[in-house]
């Protein structure tokens, strides 16, 4: 009897334990939402609390923090893959491996953004709600208009956790440097971990993602090495 219970007791935990890993690939594939707040900017949170906290810092010294993305699910990730790789193969006659080559210079296949985990944000100064084309990375530069922000950011943002993803190491692989994009480390990193035991391969060779067809074993490593891990040291 004891014996039957113990086994009972065991295929219960061992269910429980499946439920959450299958649950927390989900989260950080983007087919799932992780604890999200806020209203039309959405972030995991523990980024939400912390992220605030930094936007009353910034603008005690006069600067008005603005996020203009932030959490983003898996339909919403593929739609961007999806025009963009329809406009690169149709208007611009880049055959599919060229058109994914061109993608992931700053866009990430669908399951595979960091944005799915709540714990991404793209910051702009909100002084300049009317500018266009804001996540140009020569407007975060001397002479820019997102200069001054950026400027608090690399000197205040680690204070509360938030680092730059893809920092302008020029010995750094991968997505190009986008002086815009922090990510909250005590968090992401606990992410990137669960992500890195998922299955790549599974997760982004699906029919629905345009190109996958030419997502080789070669490719997923090498996007996996480069694009997924080469990121901020403080990141991992």
């Amino acid at each position: 009897m004891n014996l039957n219970i113990n086994l009972l007791l065991f295929l219960i935990l061992c269910n429980i334990n499946f439920s959450q890993t299958s649950m927390d690939l989900d989260i950080i594939q983007g087919i799932k939402n992780p604890n999200l707040v806020g209203d039309t900017i959405k972030l995991e949170k523990n980024t939400f609390d912390a992220f605030n906290r930094m936007l009353i810092a910034a603008k005690r010294d006069g600067i008005d923090l603005k996020i203009v993305s932030a959490y983003r699910g898996y339909d919403r990730q593929k739609l961007i893959w999806n025009t963009k790789f329809k406009k690169f193969t149709t208007e611009f006659n880049l055959n599919p491996t060229q058109a994914i080559y061109e993608i992931i210079r700053f866009s990430t296949i669908p399951g595979t953004s960091r944005h799915h985990w709540g714990t991404e944000v793209d910051i702009i100064d909100n002084n300049y709600p009317d500018e266009e084309d804001v996540l140009i990375a020569e407007k975060f530069e001397k002479g820019g208009v997102f200069f001054k922000v950026k400027s608090w950011l690399n000197i205040n943002s680690e204070k509360f956790g938030f680092y730059i993803t893809y920092d302008n190491n020029p010995n750094r692989k991968g997505f190009e440097h986008e002086p815009w994009h922090y990510s909250y480390a005590p968090i992401s990193k606990k992410m990137l971990s669960l992500f890195i035991k998922s299955d790549l391969k599974k997760a982004i060779k699906k029919d629905e993602i345009k190109g996958s067809a030419y997502f080789t074993d070669d490719f997923i490593e090498k996007y996996k090495k480069e694009y997924i891990l080469d990121i901020n040291k403080d990141l991992k």
